[in-house]
Formats: C-alpha cells, structure tokens, sequence
C-alpha cells in the first residue's frame, strides 16, 4: 500500500490542508514552507499544528512532504542569493520541527555556468550549516530532469551530495516520475532496472518518498513538463507498475500534476483502485 495525496495551498492553515487532503480521499498531502516565489513565511500556531496531527491519526495518514521555495539555490552563484537560501533552509527546517518526523523536499540548486562539481561542493557545505543530529525532519534530495545547470540529474550527482554531507542519516530522497523519465531513465521499459540502479547507486532504503507525475516529454528530454496520469508519454500502464511496485510500497505518492481539485480526487481514486485490483 502507498499513501496518495497532492500538493495543497497552506493559506489556510495545517488543519485546513488536513481536511482538504481527506476531501479530496488522500492520505498524505504536500506543502510549501513559505510563498514559492519568495522569502516570506507565516508564523505557526501550535495548536493548529495539534489539529491537524489528530485528523492525521484518525485518518491513518503517511508522513506529509513539505517542499521548499523554489527560489532556494543553495549552489547560486551571487553570495547573497546563496546565503538567503541557507538562511531559508535553516528557518524552514527549524519550523519543521513543530510537526515533527515529516520530510523536507527540496530542489538540490543550479550550478548557473559554475560547474556541477563546484555545484555540488556548495550544496553540501549548506547542509552541513543547515542540518543537526538531533533534527527529526528527514531532508529529501529531489531527483531532477536535467535542464539548464541543475545538479540532482542522475543519481550519482545525488549519491555524492549524500556521502558528502555529515548528518547524512537525515538525508533521504524524493524520486519524481516526470524527473527521471525526462533526465533519461526509462521506467517505461525497464523499471525493475531503473530501480536496480537507484539501489546500486543510492540505495532504496534512501528512496522515502514519490512526485507521481507524467510527462508531456519524451524519455531523456531534460525538460520538466508535468502531465495529469496516463495522458502523457509515460503513461497509464507505467505509471500503475511504478505505484503497486512492491519494492515502492508504503510510502507518500506526491502528485503535482497540472490539475484543480476535481482532476486530483479523480486521479486519487484511480490510484487508490489499482491497489484495491492488486488485492483481488
């Protein structure tokens, strides 16, 4: 069994997202820690923070996937860009801590023209500045298509940021459909071997959460463009191994597909359905 959700607006608070994710038949959600485009952030009130931790457990929840800003880049090349974003990570982690033992997605940075090796350099001494043993989030290196000067596009990229950093126990990563079909790896034609690598490269205990997408692209097209479940290239069949894979199981499904709630419930109960049809 996975657990299914989609991304959510936290406009309205924990508890709001929580009934809304029910609403919609999910049983996970994800989030944006602060405005996606900027720096701001709301403060967090306890006790909606309680609320939603109880609808949670009422509901059998899995573990929720914030994401971080997209303006985060912890390899940018402008001091000051870089330093915002570690200030950024630093308080979003902190903020964490008030929901505790979720995870923390984020876009590893684009090396913009400095190289991925100097890329990866800067994203790992941010974490080391950002991450504590203590800390109960566990911080996820998004897999990426490869567009532009992005670093995280294979998984050796994301493999060397992991050894690299020191509490890397709190270290995980977030495998996106789209992403990796459009960074080259072909869980189309061959999933069980993509999967292979991811353990040989990372290792699938690392693997703790999904983006459940498809892709308007062709494999290896390094672009990012998300399409609703089973009308783009990857498709319907693909996308149904990818979430009753058994070694993908009991885990958070993340959709981010271009959708409004309808499209989102609708994609949920399909999801959830080919569970049910694996069960019969």
């Amino acid at each position: 069994m996975i657990f299914i959700g989609n991304h959510l607006a936290s406009s309205k608070g924990f508890e709001a997202m929580g009934k809304h994710a029910v609403e919609l038949g999910g049983d996970t959600f994800a989030f944006f820690t602060r405005n996606p485009r900027g720096g701001s952030a709301k403060a967090i009130d306890p006790e909606d923070v309680k609320r939603l931790q109880e609808l949670m457990e009422t509901h059998g929840f899995g573990r929720l996937v914030a994401h971080a800003p997209y303006t985060m880049n912890l390899c940018a090349e402008k001091p000051n860009i870089r330093q915002f974003s570690i200030e950024m990570l630093q308080d979003d982690l902190k903020r964490m801590e008030y929901l505790p033992g979720h995870y923390y997605n984020f876009h590893p940075g684009s090396h913009v023209g400095q190289g991925a090796e100097k890329g990866i350099e800067m994203i790992t001494d941010a974490l080391n500045q950002s991450l504590w043993p203590e800390m109960s989030t566990t911080v996820l290196l998004e897999t990426m298509a490869g567009k532009g000067s992005e670093v995280g596009r294979n998984f050796e990229e994301l493999k060397e940021i992991m050894e690299k950093t020191d509490c890397r126990d709190k270290l995980g990563v977030c495998f996106d459909t789209c992403h990796v079909w459009d960074g080259g790896y072909d869980i189309v034609g061959d999933l069980d071997g993509v999967l292979k690598e991811f353990d040989r490269i990372i290792g699938l205990e690392h693997l703790k959460a999904v983006h459940f997408n498809d892709s308007m692209n062709p494999c290896g097209s390094h672009k990012d463009r998300h399409e609703k479940i089973g009308q783009g290239k990857i498709g319907m069949e693909a996308l149904k191994q990818v979430a009753t894979h058994p070694l993908l199981q009991d885990r958070p499904f993340i959709l981010e597909t271009p959708n409004e709630d309808e499209g989102y419930a609708a994609e949920i109960a399909l999801i959830k359905g080919w569970a049910k049809d694996g069960k019969r």
